[in-house]
């Protein structure tokens, strides 16, 4: 690949991709008790910690540390009401994500995993 626009075109692709795969919802999923969490809050609608807690056995303190990495990944919101923080789960932001994931790795696959192995020029 000589072509300079080519060059510049995958570089920009490259770091496009690598920068999406540094979203934090790929380190909120890549812990089994923490998609234990998000699969409890999928299934209970809406709910506060201690909803979720009679659901799974870890303690209050550690679902509220994983609610809370959930939440900064933009997976889940919150509300309060009253004393209680009521969770659940993000879906418009989750397919927003996924939306920008597959853009920005469609923009590489060209330039990294070419159809028949014939490498784009």
């Amino acid at each position: 690949m000589n072509d300079p626009t080519q060059e510049a075109l995958r570089t920009q692709a490259i770091n496009s991709a690598i920068a999406v795969l540094d979203d934090p919802l790929f380190k909120a999923l890549q812990e089994t008790s923490r998609v234990a969490v998000l699969r409890q809050l999928m299934l209970l609608g809406r709910a506060d910690v201690g909803q979720i807690a009679e659901k799974l056995p870890q303690e209050r303190s550690v679902i509220s540390r994983h609610l809370q990495l959930l939440l900064e990944a933009g997976i889940v919101r919150m509300e309060r009401a009253g004393r209680h923080r009521i969770y659940e789960v993000d879906g418009p932001a989750i397919m927003h994500k996924f939306e920008v994931i597959l853009r920005e790795v469609g923009r590489l696959a060209p330039y990294c995993c070419p159809a028949n192995g014939a490498r784009n020029k």
